[in-house]
């Protein structure tokens, strides 16, 4: 294996766990951003949904700045532009600010994703073996260290200026210095172009159909525990802010070492029981999460769910690759599409729900919903198509 790819190899796995870190210090300061905007309960789901339905448009928009620059140029500006819409959220007061702030954040955060994706499936496509579970191992990571970041800011009150400012001023300059080592066409050649025109290749939907609901179903939880955990340990459980922090915080953690596991109990096990394990442990931390009467029981909860979640989400992809060997980019970017569907399903889902009613009964839906994924658990294993019949 040529040097120049190794080093590609862990530049976007430094540049995965950037984003973790952006994205855990986004996600677990959500009370903080309310008060600082004076954001009802009412608006903040709206606001939240926001966000996934603008990162959708900025990946689409991406693609075709992907075709004319190329994955690595698109990445090299778009990382050090989202943490200065991070930096902007934390320095408004009028919720016209928060709204284009988090628009901002939005489209970035989509286009990096693409970008980060494509240059991740193009190094894959050159390895000739997966290798895209390290680098969503590596944004785990980074959500662990961006969660005790805020922890760390919320105790000693810091304010969100201060917290968001600072980890810009220390995560974008790291983000530019990372993009001069990330892979091109030296290293590269027509990878990443071999894998887009895999991607275009017109495959069936409805063998992936179980898949994609089990993705959504999957993310639906994720984006529960993303953009409420924290907020119902401090309005439903009354914990302090810096005690809630640690709720994604264990989710992470758990996430990471499920994560680093996951493969061997695969090889042991088998796909099939391993998801079905996950969907329940997933449904079991969110009914302990439902019943928990103060925050260390909400923390130990959110830290079953995360042990969960993580056996399901890369199943999916390894499945739909399954089903479609030879076409297993294309299979792995519509299942991918299912993650922004969940994103935009979860929170308002969970945040309508807690405004009519609480916490407590709004956890109740992910809970449902992931235990939807038992009954679909058979289509992890399923014998390879061989031959596509319909588009």
């Amino acid at each position: 294996m040529a040097p120049g790819l190794r080093v590609g190899r862990a530049a976007l796995a430094v540049s995965f766990l950037l984003q973790g870190a952006t994205f855990a210090l986004l996600v677990t300061c959500i009370p903080e951003i309310q008060h600082r905007y004076g954001l009802s309960d009412g608006l903040l789901p709206v606001f939240l949904a926001a966000v996934p339905v603008l990162a959708g448009a900025g990946s689409i928009a991406s693609e075709q700045l992907v075709k004319r620059t190329g994955a690595r140029a698109v990445l090299r500006v778009v990382q050090p532009a989202v943490c200065l819409s991070l930096a902007a959220v934390g320095l408004g007061d009028a919720l016209w600010q928060l709204a284009l702030a988090l628009g901002a954040f939005g489209l970035l955060v989509g286009a990096l994703d693409a970008s980060m994706n494509m240059l991740g499936v193009g190094l894959q496509h050159r390895y000739g073996r997966s290798i895209m579970i390290g680098f969503h191992a590596a944004f785990s990571l980074g959500g662990i260290v961006g969660a005790a970041l805020a922890g760390l800011g919320s105790h000693y009150d810091l304010g969100l200026p201060v917290l968001f400012g600072t980890a810009a001023a220390v995560i974008a300059p790291l983000a530019v210095l990372t993009g001069t080592r990330f892979a091109g066409p030296a290293e590269l050649g027509d990878a990443v172009r071999e894998a887009a025109e895999a991607a275009a290749r017109s495959i069936p939907w409805r063998p992936l159909l179980p898949l994609c609901l089990a993705m959504a179903f999957a993310y639906i939880a994720d984006a529960s525990v993303s953009n409420y955990s924290v907020k119902y340990l401090t309005d439903g459980l009354g914990s302090r802010e810096d005690l809630a922090k640690l709720s994604y915080l264990g989710y992470m953690c758990a996430m990471l070492l499920g994560r680093a596991l996951g493969d061997r109990a695969v090889q042991r096990f088998g796909a099939v029981p391993v998801v079905r394990t996950g969907a329940a442990l997933a449904a079991l931390g969110f009914g302990l999460a439902a019943v928990a009467p103060a925050a260390w029981a909400g923390i130990a909860a959110f830290t079953v769910l995360g042990f969960g979640i993580c056996a399901i989400i890369p199943q999916v992809f390894a499945a739909g690759g399954r089903l479609f060997p030879a076409d297993s980019d294309a299979a792995v970017a519509r299942l991918n599409l299912f993650n922004y569907v969940g994103f935009l399903i979860g929170s308002p889902l969970v945040g309508a729900i807690a405004d009519a009613s609480s916490y407590r009964w709004a956890l109740l839906a992910p809970m449902l919903l992931v235990l939807a994924v038992l009954p679909l658990a058979d289509r992890f294993a399923p014998a390879p198509v061989s031959a596509p019949a319909v588009a």
